[in-house]
């Protein structure tokens, strides 16, 4: 029994770098493209900002429908005709996700209107962008519920009926701050680092699932109303994201079935520093990138 302990041991670290280098040389070769011609695609937060790109983007790849929940109706509905428009079937709920029986309810509406979902994208998110002394304790509960506890709902929502088909996905479009916090979002960042745990967890534990997969998307600063305001010292090293390229390269990482996307590679890079570098060091590379302060003219949306 000691002997093949330690022949485990010895080949741990073997096996290891097998599968690192095998990994490597997989992701620099071709990778067979998901058809998307028979999947169901629900975006929360459909109605705007990356969600609305996406439900552009989902449609023009081939999804064969498309539904959007939010909380305001016009930007639904104008997002859902202008899908509609080109070709593609389109509907739309509202939906605050944030509320658990109103998720499982309007979950039951779709599946009876429109069908199984086979793509669920968590996008629906908010950020106040204020510090914790001056932040409300309902706005801070609010983006909790939003950011994170709304990914449970409509994950088990949808999950179930997934696993049963052997067909699924679910993708969260997360964000660099979850794993870099900067201050001024506190809320945003705590809420996102849980959803990023949310979705490691949810990724190793659907390994034995035949069919069913995860996409998480981790973004730096992109270019939405939500973050209207926000400024970094350099944004001609730094310029944040078109919310259609983060559409567009969320939809082609599903397709590959990549787990987790960084946007852009850079972003590998910082979470690398992140890993090992001492904190006084890291805080002034804060200060040098102006993301100490990138919040402090932050507006949000209007």
């Amino acid at each position: 029994m000691e002997l093949k302990s330690a022949c485990r041991m010895f080949l741990f670290p073997v096996q290891m770098l097998y599968y690192i280098v095998r990994a490597s040389l997989c992701s620099l070769l071709p990778s067979r493209r998901k058809d998307l011609t028979r999947e169901v695609v629900l975006i929360t937060g459909g109605g705007r900002g990356i969600g609305r790109h996406l439900a552009k983007e989902f449609a023009k790849q081939g999804a064969r429908k498309v539904i959007l929940w939010g909380r305001t109706e016009k930007c639904l509905k104008e997002t859902a005709e202008e899908i509609s428009l080109s070709g593609t079937e389109c509907h739309y709920f509202l939906c605050d996700v944030a509320n658990r029986e109103e998720v499982y309810k309007q979950a039951k509406v779709v599946r009876e209107k429109v069908g199984d979902v086979t793509i669920l994208v968590n996008n629906a998110a908010v950020v106040h962008g204020k510090s914790l002394m001056d932040s409300d304790d309902d706005a801070l509960l609010k983006s909790q519920h939003i950011n994170t506890m709304g990914q449970f709902w409509t994950t088990k929502a949808f999950l179930p009926r997934m696993l049963e088909l052997q067909h699924g996905h679910v993708v969260c479009i997360n964000s660099i701050l979850s794993q870099s916090p900067i201050p001024g979002a506190i809320d945003y960042c705590t809420s996102k680092a849980s959803s990023l745990a949310f979705m490691e967890s949810l990724t190793l534990g659907l390994l034995d699932c035949p069919g069913v997969s995860c996409t998480t998307v981790l973004p730096f600063h992109t270019n939405t109303e939500m973050f209207q305001g926000m400024r970094v010292r350099f944004p001609q090293l730094f310029p944040p994201l078109k919310p259609e390229v983060v559409a567009q390269r969320t939809v082609d990482a599903v397709r590959a079935d990549k787990a987790f996307l960084y946007l852009p590679w850079t972003m590998h890079a910082l979470v690398i520093l992140n890993s090992f570098m001492p904190q006084v060091a890291l805080e002034e590379i804060h200060k040098f990138s102006g993301t100490y302060t990138c919040m402090n003219t932050f507006k949000g949306r209007t």
